[in-house]
């Protein structure tokens, strides 16, 4: 990736010192960081972080001759991180994933976590959450929840497309600038890049979705993802998109094999999903998020939700 620290960039963030506590007061509240512990490794500790872009993408390098230790949350972004030379550990309890050099590694979603890392150069790409699902809803039919499968290992030729997109980016915004057309772009090819690095939790959009002749499933598909909260009836469904309950079924059945009421259904297991992957283990109860979902057995909730996640709903708030 080209070197964010000597474009020419105006930097959104850009910090420096020589000291531990320094340290921590300019880099923890950039991550939310409650309890963050830096420390030397020899004599000659120092720290540096700059960061270049706007609030939809930033292309960050984070380096530090020190180590770093601390719990991490971000709201409302994706984060890709990647370490040029050091050692770090991401999510350092059951889920522990320890970086490799230049293979990048996501951020748990929406999560507080763990990291800890020593001597390092590492790169980052903060992505606005609502561009990610933009440009997912290209590809998948988004419902508005946001989870990828951060542990199968990316392929090469995966990366070398991520580090290419990410380069040609730092590219657009220097050459062309924060307000062009070339540097939008960009930011949309970083995010197609990252859903062929990790996979995402979404299905795939039928052959022809978005033509004129399914405008009107579409319609209905857009109203189960904005109203699945509501104790919505296949007719209040059918009625939002100008179809009989008979057309609609038949239309559903058409696209996306299945009824209007089972894919309603797969929408609340999948908003359950995120709402465990979000809590605080001890803050909340699985049944009272699956309540929030109109899940009221609880057996029937759990074997459901093993089968779509691959985990019991109790395993999902442990994260």
């Amino acid at each position: 990736m080209d070197d964010t620290t000597n474009e020419g960039l105006r930097s959104l963030v850009s910090v420096s010192g020589s000291d531990t506590d320094g340290a921590i007061a300019d880099l923890a509240g950039m991550y939310a960081g409650k309890a963050w512990h830096s420390a030397h490794v020899d004599d000659d500790f120092w720290y540096r972080y700059v960061a270049v872009g706007d609030e939809r993408m930033s292309i960050r390098r984070s380096q530090m001759h020190g180590s770093l230790r601390g719990d991490v949350a971000v709201e409302g972004e994706v984060v890709v991180q990647w370490i040029d030379s050091g050692t770090a550990t991401v999510d350092t309890g059951r889920n522990a994933i320890r970086m490799q050099p230049g293979v990048p590694v996501l951020f748990p979603i929406e999560q507080r976590f763990d990291m800890e890392y020593r001597d390092w150069d590492q790169r980052l790409v903060h992505l606005d959450r609502e561009l990610v699902l933009d440009v997912a809803a290209e590809r998948f039919l988004v419902d508005g929840t946001l989870a990828f499968d951060r542990f199968t290992p990316p392929t090469t030729a995966a990366v070398e497309r991520w580090r290419g997109s990410v380069a040609s980016s730092v590219r657009a915004l220097r050459d062309e600038g924060a307000g062009s057309l070339a540097w939008h772009e960009s930011q949309r090819e970083v995010v197609r890049s990252l859903l062929d690095l990790y996979r995402f939790h979404g299905e795939t959009a039928p052959v022809g979705w978005g033509e004129h002749r399914n405008a009107r499933v579409r319609s209905a598909v857009e109203t189960i993802h904005s109203r699945a909260h509501e104790p919505l009836t296949v007719s209040d469904i059918a009625c939002t998109a100008g179809l009989s309950v008979r057309g609609l079924q038949e239309s559903f059945q058409r696209t996306l094999d299945r009824t209007p009421m089972q894919y309603l259904r797969e929408v609340r297991l999948r908003r359950a999903h995120d709402d465990l992957l979000r809590a605080e283990p001890g803050s909340v109860a699985v049944a009272a998020i699956a309540a929030r979902w109109g899940f009221t057995h609880m057996g029937r909730f759990s074997g459901e939700y093993l089968r779509r996640f691959g985990e019991y709903p109790k395993q999902t708030l442990r994260r």
